[in-house]
């Protein structure tokens, strides 16, 4: 992969807009649920007037977009504006030191982490557009080909939601287990019979078991040929418990969406347990710490495939990272229902052949409408 780009910045504002798109079906996890769709979108300009677009992760707890765009505003938009930088990364790094002891002391780590992840991605947009490239050019890929496939799976006849986004082009699905061992197999008995053996289909059991719980039910998995299990441990368990269930384990383990910092990272890398390896661009590090990350697991022989539920603007800054990176891993997109996703998704709309293009447009190539989301929200409320 390549060295990241360099261009200074000097910023003149950030703000932060959140959203919330009610809905009629909720988004179960092993863990939780979520009762609407709710969006951080943030918003940079520099000095000279150039804008940029980026998404701060916060599915859960309920309350929790309107307070990571609090954070936005009231503590990293007065350090972000108060000096120039000679590049987004070089911001990223200074802000991120400036609010360690903060993050700390408040027992914030994780939204302030998420916070100054989308404002990272929002740095990387403004510089791609102020360069007139698309983001996946400017990062120094030579391909913008992306392979999504249908993520967030419900386990309420999910043979429904897996034949309505077949039809629309995709041609690998992940379904959501961790709901109990009957009704986890009876769901993957159905979508192999309706996507038969060659489709790829894989699992997430969102951090649902633990180390014997896996064991018991990874054997009872081998049957369905998945292309991975995803999150089958909570994430803050030692990594040789995760490499006891590798070994005991016929299809490859995938995880990142919870792992923070470059220890982290590189423990997991280290571990030899994972296939692949899924950080989060909105949740921690955006594209200024997530990139070194990226480069580290792909020269270990990890498989790159970035996580993402959330958003438009963030799910398009994960495609054109993933397409900047020439790796071969597929694009996760969720199939439940969110307008502020499918509003704001651009050329992700469109799959011929399993594939999407994200084109020439400068920077993540949308430029969100925030009156135009407010009245649609509105009407869906």
């Amino acid at each position: 992969m390549p060295a990241l780009p360099s261009a200074p910045l000097r910023l003149a504002r950030i703000e932060a807009f959140v959203f919330r798109s009610p809905i009629a079906t909720p988004v179960r996890t092993s863990f939780g649920t979520m009762h609407d769709r709710p969006a951080v979108f943030i918003r940079v300009e520099d000095t000279d007037g150039a804008v940029g677009w980026g998404e701060t992760w916060c599915n859960f707890p309920s309350v929790g977009a309107e307070h990571r765009a609090r954070l936005v505003e009231s503590v990293f938009a007065p350090l972000a504006t108060s000096r120039g930088f000679d590049s987004a990364a070089q911001a990223y790094a200074w802000l991120d030191e400036r609010t360690a002891v903060l993050a700390i002391q408040s027992g914030e780590y994780g939204p302030m982490a998420q916070a100054l992840a989308g404002i990272d991605l929002a740095l990387w947009d403004l510089c791609a557009r102020r360069a007139g490239l698309p983001l996946w050019r400017y990062l120094g890929g030579h391909s913008d080909v992306v392979r999504p496939y249908a993520s967030g799976i419900n386990p309420d006849a999910p043979e429904d939601i897996v034949a309505a986004r077949r039809a629309e082009g995709y041609g690998a699905f992940k379904l959501k287990i961790g709901f109990g061992e009957d009704r986890d197999l009876r769901n993957l008995r159905a979508l192999r019979e309706l996507l038969g053996a060659s489709t790829p289909l894989l699992v997430d059991a969102n951090q649902g078991w633990s180390l014997d719980e896996a064991l018991r039910m990874a054997p009872k998995l081998d049957e369905f040929g998945l292309g991975w299990l995803e999150e089958p441990l909570r994430a803050d368990r030692p990594w040789a418990e995760w490499q006891q269930l590798q070994r005991a384990c016929a299809m490859p383990l995938a995880a990142g969406e919870n792992v923070v910092g470059d220890a982290g990272f590189d423990a997991a890398i280290a571990s030899r347990s994972l296939t692949v390896l899924q950080p989060d661009l909105a949740k921690w590090g955006g594209i200024s710490a997530c990139w070194p990350i990226i480069d580290r697991g792909l020269r270990a022989g990890l498989r790159y495939c970035p996580h993402y539920l959330g958003a438009g603007l963030g799910l398009l800054a994960s495609a054109h990272v993933l397409a900047a990176t020439g790796a071969d891993g597929w694009l996760e997109v969720d199939s439940n229902p969110n307008p502020l996703r499918t509003e704001l998704m651009g050329p992700l709309r469109a799959i011929e052949d399993g594939v999407c293009r994200l084109g020439e447009a400068p920077g993540i190539g949308v430029d969100p409408d925030l009156q135009a989301l407010a009245a649609l929200t509105a009407r869906r409320g």
